[in-house]
């Protein structure tokens, strides 16, 4: 491959409920602090979730965020950011071919919610739905309002791909990259989901919704006692460019992106089968032209709830063995299950280990569960290897979708 076939991670930018930067977000990982605290739901009343505290004035005013949305805000923070890490001067750049691609669970739920709320005050009376909705609610939204704010006028859309959101944004922008479409991509995934109470009363009448006496505790990923899905926000935005380009202006280079696979399970529209996510991994170490005992680290999907965890870690076996060289962690226990954001998030959290060499803990793991266990499996402390050269992302969504991302630490 040449280095115009190459495509790296030059800027990050993102917002979590433990982090509004990078620095901020890997020390608090390190540390294993939780970002995940009690949040007060319409119609639902406190409920434990994982909630941003980002200034969306640092960019945007306060008109725009009015006529916006909690989704496009966080989109504009988090590429904004991005591409200030990535000390990248657009006005050097053809913006014509700079592409948006941002992954989501689902839009438009929070404003359909509170227009009807808003409508209620008022006998129903339609006439009082804001002339603002229509751009609110279409699905290209979040990108559509990066677009207007930074000036951008290459392609823009979001991918609706469930939580598997964060992993497509990235991999449509490297695939846009690869078939000459655009010279810089912003790719990621943002949620806004907890600004809606449908998501948390659904995951309650499926029995899916966390509870404990202590938010911070709520997530509990691979242990036995472990109940449940934390509902969270946020957005995580990588910069993504030719190794080429990269090269040229002396750009920081976070890691390569060497592989990736999505698939389907085609079995339910809610539980998750190892079959396919063992087929999805094993798609993207053959892309990568790696085996398994290559990756250095998994980040895994887990999102705490009795019969998804499991699954996952059934799969990992299937591809890995026993994982003897591979260490394996999980994100969410501190931040919640971020949807849209959360494959993002994760493995932003996680690209500082290719120069720390330390691996974040999966905190909360109190009683391991059997059938979670690994004999490399982080728990409550980070651990120091001796080196990091591939981790690898998992991401999987309701309807059976699937995805994985392999990343390379960048070594000339």
């Amino acid at each position: 491959m040449t280095d115009r076939d190459r495509i790296v991670i030059t800027g990050i930018g993102l917002a979590s409920p433990n982090g509004n930067n990078l620095a901020e977000f890997r020390n608090n990982l390190i540390n294993g602090k939780s970002g995940i605290r009690k949040f007060n739901v319409r119609y639902m009343g406190d409920i434990i979730a994982g909630v941003c505290d980002f200034d969306p004035q640092k960019y945007q005013k306060k008109k725009d965020i009015r006529r916006g949305t909690r989704a496009g805000s966080t989109s504009i923070y988090c590429c904004q950011e991005a591409v200030a890490d990535a000390k990248l001067d657009l006005n050097s750049v053809d913006k014509s071919r700079i592409g948006i691609f941002i992954g989501i669970t689902e839009h438009g739920n929070v404003d359909t919610e509170k227009q009807i709320y808003e409508i209620s005050q008022f006998n129903y009376d339609t006439k009082f739905v804001s002339h603002h909705y229509n751009p609110r609610i279409v699905a290209n939204n979040p990108a559509g309002e990066v677009t207007l704010n930074m000036g951008i006028t290459g392609p823009h859309y979001t991918l609706g791909a469930a939580c598997a959101g964060g992993n497509l944004g990235l991999i449509q922008g490297y695939q846009m990259l690869l078939l000459d479409q655009v010279d810089v991509a912003l790719g990621g995934g943002v949620s806004e989901t907890i600004h809606a109470f449908g998501a948390f009363a659904s995951f309650r009448s499926e029995g899916a919704l966390a509870s404990h006496e202590d938010p911070e505790k709520a997530c509990r990923p691979f242990d036995k006692d472990r109940n449940g899905v934390v509902v969270s926000e946020g957005g995580c935005i990588f910069v993504l460019e030719r190794l080429e380009a990269a090269l040229a202006r002396s750009a920081k280079i976070y890691g390569e992106v060497v592989g990736y696979a999505i698939n389907s399970d085609a079995l339910d529209f809610i539980l998750p089968n190892s079959e396919g996510q063992a087929r999805c991994m094993s798609l993207a170490l053959k892309k990568a032209g790696l085996s398994p005992e290559n990756i250095s680290l998994i980040s895994t999907h887990a999102t705490g709830t009795p019969q998804g965890d499991p699954q996952e870690c059934k799969a990992i076996r299937q591809v890995f063995g026993d994982c003897r060289h591979t260490y394996i962690n999980n994100t969410k226990c501190m931040i919640g299950h971020a949807m849209g954001a959360a494959a993002a998030l994760e493995l932003a959290g996680n690209l500082p280990s290719f120069e720390d060499h330390v691996v974040h803990p999966t905190i909360n793991v109190d009683n391991l569960d059997p059938d979670c266990a690994f004999e490399n499996l982080v728990i409550n402390r980070s651990k120091r290897v001796d080196k990091i050269d591939y981790i690898l992302k998992n991401a999987f969504g309701m309807l059976g979708i699937n995805s994985t991302v392999i990343i390379k630490r960048f070594d000339g």
